[in-house]
């Protein structure tokens, strides 16, 4: 990268700067904590180490882990790592309660579905008992009512203040939009429930499933997987800009009396971007 990169706005994106370790030194100044490596193999080491700890804490803690995961191409290799490599096996399976973060519209078997993709890395080889795997049942035309209340139920066992999801993994599309919360769609103004359904002109078909900010911004530990070059306008534009959640859906993540940790990589951060041609 060179000290003359810009944003998609043509704004000036600042050179970066590695430490001996390949951590980012001066990350982008987004809300929260932000995690930053140049590699993205990496990134998936700390936020898997990150996850295991975390794990072991609440089940000690609260006797359960409920965890929210989210599609995409970008955690799906994190999600091998957890099944594969010996670093991750005493992650405490069996007493893990796996969430969806949303869903698309269509059958279990379609290749659009997460719940297939998530399921076929998880389902054989973690041992997470078969009734504490939640997929959305997300052509049902309630599919968001029945997933809130399996949801209530599931947490309810719990002490009051601590009925809630203990980790959430998100992912960023290079327009902000996080879950299936899209730019200017409708279902951003909903504060009454932990699901809801989302259709409209700026949602990517097909129609979804997906949890709410009120249910995401009450997690405990909630975290942004963002990697790639072309995240790297819009990480910077959250950085240094003042845009409403509105048009940048991620920036409504914000949670109560939890904690937001972005994870990183060099080309998210903009450390492999080229000069747009003038």
């Amino acid at each position: 990268m060179t000290d003359a990169d810009s944003g998609s706005n043509g704004e000036q994106i600042a050179p970066i700067n590695l430490d001996s370790e390949g951590y980012v030194s001066d990350p982008p100044k987004l809300p929260g904590h932000v995690v930053a490596r140049e590699n993205p193999d990496d990134v998936l080491t700390h936020v898997a180490s990150d996850l295991l700890e975390h794990s072991l804490q609440c089940v000690r803690k609260f006797g359960d882990f409920h965890m929210a995961l989210s599609g995409g191409h970008t955690p799906f290799p994190l999600y091998e790592r957890l099944m594969t490599d010996p670093l991750y096996r005493g992650f405490p399976w069996a007493k893990t309660h796996l969430w969806i973060v949303d869903e698309r519209r269509v059958p279990f078997d379609d290749d659009l579905s997460n719940w297939k993709h998530i399921r076929e890395i998880f389902e054989s080889h973690s041992g997470i008992p078969t009734n504490q795997m939640h997929p959305i049942q997300a052509t049902l035309d309630d599919a968001d009512v029945l997933y809130e209340k399996e949801l209530v139920e599931a947490l309810g066992w719990r002490e009051k203040g601590h009925d809630r999801l203990d980790y959430v993994m998100l992912g960023m599309g290079p327009d902000g939009h996080t879950a299936s919360l899209f730019p200017n769609s409708w279902a951003l103004d909903v504060d009454d429930r932990l699901m809801t359904l989302n259709s409209g002109p700026t949602v990517v078909p097909p129609d979804r499933v997906s949890m709410t900010y009120k249910l995401l911004n009450a997690s405990r530990l909630i975290c942004p997987l963002v990697m790639g070059s072309e995240k790297a306008p819009m990480i910077h534009k959250i950085a240094t800009g003042d845009d409403p959640s509105h048009d940048i859906p991620i920036k409504g993540i914000n949670p109560v009396g939890g904690v937001l940790r972005w994870y990183l990589d060099g080309a998210a951060c903009g450390i492999d971007q080229e000069p747009e041609a003038k």
